[in-house]
């Protein structure tokens, strides 16, 4: 975690996109507008991340300096709590400045939302869900993996995390063929995604009793089994309310809405990177603890 804090991602050779041109290329050859080309597709490239981490555990096993490297080095591959912060304040700034195009430009480095149209408070809005969302799988989900499971675990959860966001998300080419692997990344994320909204309760500070009621509340309300749960904890602890009509692929969809709050604004979004910093720091600490 210090060298995600300190570095982020690679900038070069990051080991989640050779793995996504590892995926593509296996698409090209197996894909079909099938369910099951879908599960041996996933099951092969997550059996296989498995496996890659099985190999380093068994090769470093009583070697204790080896395996804290390839443990350190596993599990700031996967981690993104960094990056997610640092592409927060990217948009915090450019709507400081009200240059609208530019943060319709940067959206996409946060999430799948259609940005055509959407005004300041709105790219505020799908900033702010997105950090929140992403908490939980840029950094509690892979810590509570790699506390499962070692560096298979990381290795595992991150795969099925890339996957369901290449493949994963609704739409004809992806419908049957994404199933299996858009159902494993939900699977993944149930424990986590609960874990990161009662730490982003306890990070509230003050605002941790509306954060814990909107979270017991709210949590249920969005169309993910697991988005929710971290959305509305951040909405009750930055006291603002997130939902309402969002644009996926030309698709529009209206979802209910979290927290009872105001619509967030521009300086929520600095708020929420902070929230999210802080749930970070607590998921270290306490699987620090743990283990």
């Amino acid at each position: 975690m210090a060298l995600d804090v300190v570095f982020g991602d690679p900038r070069r050779g990051h080991p989640v996109a050779a793995f996504g041109q590892v995926a593509k290329a296996l698409e090209r050859r197996l894909y079909r507008d099938d369910r099951g080309r879908g599960a041996l597709y996933v099951g092969v490239l997550v059996g296989g991340a498995a496996g890659a981490g099985v190999l380093v555990e068994r090769w470093t096993r009583g070697r204790a300096g080896w395996r804290v490297a390839s443990t350190a080095l596993a599990t700031w591959a996967v981690l993104g709590g960094t990056s997610l912060g640092r592409e927060g304040l990217r948009m915090a700034r450019v709507l400081e400045e009200g240059d609208v195009e530019r943060g319709r430009e940067l959206l996409s480095h946060l999430c799948a939302r259609d940005p055509a149209g959407l005004g300041v408070d709105e790219l505020a809005r799908a900033t702010v869900e997105s950090v929140a969302e992403n908490t939980s799988d840029a950094v509690v989900a892979p810590l509570f993996w790699g506390l499962v499971g070692g560096v298979p675990g990381l290795l595992a959860y991150r795969a099925a995390n890339t996957l369901d966001a290449m493949v994963g998300y609704r739409s004809e080419r992806y419908e049957r063929f994404g199933w299996a692997a858009a159902r494993l990344d939900d699977v993944l994320n149930w424990v986590p995604a609960r874990v990161t909204g009662v730490l982003a309760v306890i990070a509230a500070g003050r605002r941790a009793p509306d954060a814990l009621r909107v979270l017991v509340r709210d949590g249920g309300r969005h169309p993910s089994p697991n988005a929710g749960r971290c959305e509305a904890a951040f909405a009750g602890a930055l006291g603002v309310r997130l939902g309402g009509v969002n644009s996926y692929g030309g698709i529009t969809e209206r979802r209910d809405e979290m927290g009872d709050g105001r619509a967030p604004e521009v300086r929520d979004v600095r708020k929420a990177v902070r929230l999210s910093a802080g749930v970070a720091g607590l998921a270290a600490l306490v699987i620090g603890v743990r283990r």
